[in-house]
């Protein structure tokens, strides 16, 4: 039973587990060699999108965005601030539903997590070409890897009965996946497919969660991720989606270093965003809590983070 979709988005707007392995066959002496499969062809909005996202990433780069360093000197933080960044991020959603579609507000919510092992897999439009897909999945492995290290779940890439499904797609590949989207998410509203298929070109990926009765564990969630990006944007948005589907949710132009905020300081996971990942998992936090109920406890496990930390 779905109770409540979560919807979280990354836009610029201030900006081995599943290794395909091919079944080799031995062909018969003097057979003619098989034909080479050609490459999938892109079409001419993906080529436009390529150029537009390139030019993006220069953009952020030349600025000093996207950062890989996962915050230093420059961006110090305390346990109070880590505390109150977590009840922001964890505590709210970053989108509602209104008049059949969907805009970004952050609205008050209610602890999610996951609380069953997740099976994560990995989709791939049509278009979307050998090579990149090969990169794409191993940096999905890693990553899942390490948020199950920081939160405690277990996470492993499988095709059977996947919970998280991942999507790579080109801007034509999207085109017709409806079915695809009811099939993974039965009793999915019509407001959050259009998103998804309709993606406006400022809103660089996207991922959706479902809940069980309660509200607030989670049930499934697909994460979309365009192919069209370049690698450090690809990166990026598989670092921010993929987290905010295991329950940091919304962004906060407060939280730094962080990569659940929108001036796109930050491309990748940072140290706080992984002390806000094991505060969320934390035994002593649990789902459906309040903010009132949650902030207490989270400004504890916020100073034991933070004392470990200087410790180390």
């Amino acid at each position: 039973m779905i109770a409540a979709e979560g919807i979280h988005g990354r836009s610029f707007a201030a900006l081995a587990a599943a290794a395909f392995l091919a079944a080799c066959q031995v062909a018969p002496v003097g057979a003619p060699a098989p034909e080479p499969e050609p490459e999938p062809v892109m079409s001419a909005e993906s080529a436009v999108l390529v150029t537009y996202y390139t030019r993006l990433q220069d953009r952020l780069l030349a600025q000093g965005l996207i950062r890989a360093d996962g915050g230093g000197p420059d961006t110090p933080f305390t346990d109070q601030m880590l505390a109150q960044n977590f009840v922001r991020i964890a505590l709210f959603d970053e989108y509602v539903a209104h008049g059949g579609t969907l805009r970004a507000q952050a609205t008050i919510s209610r602890l999610r997590r996951w609380e069953q092992p997740i099976r994560m897999s990995v989709e791939f439009g049509a278009s979307i070409p050998p090579a990149q897909r090969q990169t794409d999945l191993t940096m999905v492995k890693d990553y899942a890897d390490r948020l199950s290290t920081l939160t405690g779940v277990p996470i492993r890439l499988s095709t059977f009965d996947p919970n998280y499904v991942v999507m790579f797609l080109n801007e034509l590949d999207r085109q017709g996946y409806e079915a695809r989207l009811r099939e993974l998410m039965p009793g999915i509203d019509e407001s959050t497919i259009r998103t998804v298929v309709d993606l406006p070109k400022d809103q660089l990926c996207i991922v959706i969660g479902t809940f069980g009765a309660d509200g607030v564990r989670y049930d499934k969630a697909v994460a979309l991720i365009r192919g069209e990006h370049p690698d450090r944007l690809r990166l990026s948005c598989i670092h921010e989606e993929l987290a905010q589907g295991m329950g940091l949710a919304n962004d906060s132009p407060r939280a730094r270093p962080s990569i659940f905020n929108d001036d796109e300081e930050f491309g990748l996971l940072t140290t706080q965003d992984e002390m806000m990942l094991k505060m969320l998992y934390d035994p002593r936090l649990q789902p459906g809590m309040t903010a009132a109920e949650a902030a207490p406890i989270a400004r504890l496990i916020a100073k034991e983070l933070l004392a470990k930390d200087t410790d180390a």
